[in-house]
């Protein structure tokens, strides 16, 4: 293992994988299936990450096929979960997880910062079916915390936006700060989970924001993009005295925590993934062939754990490429946005 948690290997943990999806002992029946119309023998002709170009995006099957047919046979189906996708562009896809998002949190717990003090986590953002809601809590877990959750469905409010019900939609937002501010006014909390979109309705309510402000020593937000002027509005003007990190991800890639700045970092927020479990590339939306350092692509995702096998997954997402500041496969990314398509509209991010 290397200092990020990654093995010291990505081809030969590449190789273990392909072997263990590809094998009729222990590979799932979603991919057997797909072995014939390849054209090329996984196991033998892919040695590297550029070779996953190879495989087609296969991740729209997900929305309809039977999840049973992920599980590999090397593996129990008992042991396993289904989870969702958020739906941001058409209905859900589903995927099943055992064991690699849990260890992709407790790698994601040692690169986060302590936070100081004691006190309980809240997390206000999706739970099930979406699996970040149990990411958040096992966080809390493992740093000896209560999680203290609110829930919300971040596809009722992209429909209402989607359909120009805008009014609806922010008031959904404070039925959410309603629990919330229930939740702060008796228990301990230090530490919240939350939406850029939450947070900033939360800032605009004035008692929640001024008790949050006096209590928080850590703000975690995740789940659609924000700014870099609002992010520092956050860090240095409303909540300057907690620390403040962001995490990138999605169901597919799993989380991507906001690494440590490096020197000659232009952006200062950067996500790295959890290698090579994960491996992201920023690539000409049009090309697919990578972009430059600094410049700005789509995000194109390769999953590649025992659970799951995802090659040369398209994103919803554009970023900015930045270089890894390991010798690591991949890259790391800044300044997340939504994809727009040419001539088409942005992704509806909504709160999530």
């Amino acid at each position: 293992m290397s200092g990020n948690g990654a093995v010291t290997d990505p081809r030969s943990h590449l190789q273990e994988i392909l072997r263990w999806h590809f094998s009729s002992e222990t590979g799932s029946p979603f991919w057997l299936k797909r072995l014939d119309s390849l054209g090329f023998d996984p196991i033998r002709d892919v040695t590297g990450i550029e070779d996953l170009r190879r495989f087609p995006d296969v991740s729209d099957d997900l929305r309809t096929v039977p999840s049973e047919l992920l599980v590999p046979a090397g593996s129990a189906m008992a042991d396993f979960e289904v989870y969702e996708s958020g739906g941001t562009i058409g209905a859900p896809k589903r995927f099943v997880e055992h064991q690699s998002r849990l260890e992709g949190v407790d790698w994601v717990n040692s690169v986060l910062p302590a936070f100081g003090g004691e006190g309980h986590w809240l997390h206000v953002g999706p739970t099930g079916p979406h699996i970040v809601g149990r990411s958040v809590r096992r966080l809390a877990h493992l740093r000896r915390a209560l999680c203290f959750t609110v829930d919300f469905d971040p596809r009722w409010v992209k429909l209402l936006i989607r359909t120009g019900r805008r009014s609806l939609a922010d008031e959904y937002v404070q039925h959410v700060l309603d629990q919330v501010e229930t939740i702060v006014a008796s228990q301990d909390v230090r530490v919240v989970f939350i939406t850029p979109p939450v947070l900033e309705a939360l800032c605009a309510r004035t008692k929640l924001y001024q008790r949050l402000a006096d209590h928080l020593t850590g703000i975690i937000w995740s789940g659609t993009s924000i700014s870099p002027t609002a992010l520092r509005l956050v860090e240095t003007e409303f909540f300057p005295h907690a620390q403040v990190r962001g995490i990138y991800g999605n169901s597919l890639m799993g989380i991507a925590p906001q690494r440590p700045p490096q020197p000659g970092d232009a952006q200062s927020c950067v996500f790295q993934t959890y290698r090579p479990r994960s491996i992201v590339e920023v690539v000409d939306p049009v090309t697919t062939e990578r972009v430059a350092v600094g410049e700005r692509g789509r995000v194109r995702v390769n999953l590649l754990t025992r659970d799951l096998f995802l090659p040369n997954v398209l994103e919803r997402d554009t970023a900015i490429r930045v270089r890894p500041f390991e010798d690591a496969e991949g890259d790391d990314v800044a300044d997340i946005q939504p994809y727009r398509q040419a001539g088409g509209e942005p992704a509806i991010e909504g709160v999530y």
